[in-house]
């Protein structure tokens, strides 16, 4: 096959969200043509939390520098055990610069960032856009035809499926999902208050679950609550002014009075894992992989590192001559995501799971193991790495390198 990339097959990405379209880029950068298939989005109040990896991605891919203004940067993460419970964690803090980091992450509104992958997408003259939905998708050992609305078609050697939680690409590739259900609700708003974070986002552990804020550009802040369903029910009831006293409340008045500025949002947690993040050509990014709860800010962090291994290995097929679509990519592709994937939902599981415990001996280790952090420079220096993203297998996007 000839090495020549303008006469590779294209790629196909489907979906238009954050991985998505993250995933479209990097393909794009690596010299493939690519075919990006999502129907009009709907406006998203929620905010993410960038990681040093993912910034330095999308610093290689041209986007960061128009992020940049209106991000803030997560210079310290404070945890607070408010539980209320015989035995509780000392307070704990990290500092991104022990590890000569500006920021542990930088948290801006989704619109802002799907806003800027957008312009993006629309000035790479190797994507082509198509708006339209999946549905219907043929595999041949050679190709994926994608079937969308309206009669046309698209085929492609390889399909970047990041088309969610419902993913018609990976049922159509007859790839299980493997789901724990936990009892909690994710409340989320963004809140103006009367005091500045000082780029401290804090994290309040309850019996519920984490409370936390994560600071915004000016004096505003992302608020992220797990509660019970039925404290979710309740503070769905609430005015927006209610809401806020609410939130201000669970903060123990910290950030001083609230205003709520955003729509608020909620969703039931639970923890999804395709049993295959790859089969025949198609690869499953972003949420149609993997569903994390929103602890930690893992989720399109993970989706991010999924678009950029798949960019790298079908881009290094293709320079090679070989068939980006092919098993040598996507059964590569299949291992490099499944350890990162499963270690970093193993950590959320075991402490979600440590919160919702009334056993004295998990509340125990809990407070001795952040106890234990307070008290080594070294100790939390390992964890904060972790945190931050892998230290091994690291795509070269997220080494701010090119694909």
């Amino acid at each position: 096959m000839s090495s020549d990339l303008r006469l590779q097959r294209p790629a196909a990405v489907v979906g238009g969200g954050a991985s998505g379209l993250v995933a479209a880029l990097a393909l794009a950068a690596g010299g493939l043509n690519v075919k990006l298939i999502a129907p009009p989005r709907a406006t998203d109040p929620r905010t993410t939390a960038l990681m040093d990896g993912s910034v330095r991605a999308l610093e290689a891919l041209g986007v960061w520098e128009a992020l940049r203004p209106r991000a803030t940067p997560l210079r310290t993460m404070r945890l607070i055990d408010d539980t209320g419970r015989l035995i509780r964690a000392p307070e704990v803090g990290f500092r991104a610069n022990e590890l000569g980091l500006e920021g542990f992450a930088w948290n801006l509104e989704n619109e802002t960032l799907l806003t800027a992958l957008d312009e993006a997408v629309a000035g790479t003259g190797k994507i082509e856009r198509i708006a339209g939905s999946v549905t219907g998708v043929v595999e041949t050992p050679d190709e994926v035809t994608l079937e969308l609305e309206g009669g046309a078609s698209v085929t492609a050697a390889l399909v970047a499926a990041a088309d969610g939680r419902n993913s018609p690409c990976r049922l159509a590739a007859g790839i299980g999902m493997r789901v724990r259900d936990y009892p909690q609700v994710a409340v989320t708003a963004t809140l103006a208050h009367s005091r500045p974070h000082g780029d401290i986002s804090t994290e309040f552990h309850t019996r519920t679950g984490p409370f936390t804020l994560v600071p915004l550009p000016g004096d505003r802040s992302s608020v992220v609550c797990v509660v019970s369903a039925g404290e979710a029910e309740a503070l769905a009831a609430l005015d927006d002014e209610a809401f806020a006293r609410a939130m201000e409340r669970k903060a123990h008045s910290l950030l001083g009075g609230m205003r709520l500025v955003s729509k608020r949002g909620s969703f039931p947690l639970s923890q999804r894992t395709a049993e295959r993040f790859a089969k025949g050509r198609i690869a499953l990014v972003g949420e149609a992989a993997h569903i994390i709860p929103p602890i930690g800010a893992q989720g399109l962090n993970l989706g991010i590192r999924d678009g950029a291994t798949l960019a790298e290995l079908a881009s290094d097929a293709a320079r090679a001559g070989g068939d980006i679509g092919g098993p040598e990519v996507t059964e590569a592709y299949e291992r490099r995501r499944r350890s990162d994937v499963a270690s970093r939902g193993f950590a959320v599981d075991l402490f979600n799971r440590s919160l919702l415990s009334d056993l004295l001996p998990v509340a125990g280790l809990r407070g001795l193991g952040l106890w234990m952090l307070g008290q080594s420079p070294g100790l939390r220096r390992l964890v904060m790495r972790q945190g931050v993203g892998p230290t091994r297998d690291v795509p070269r996007l997220l080494a701010g390198k090119p694909v």
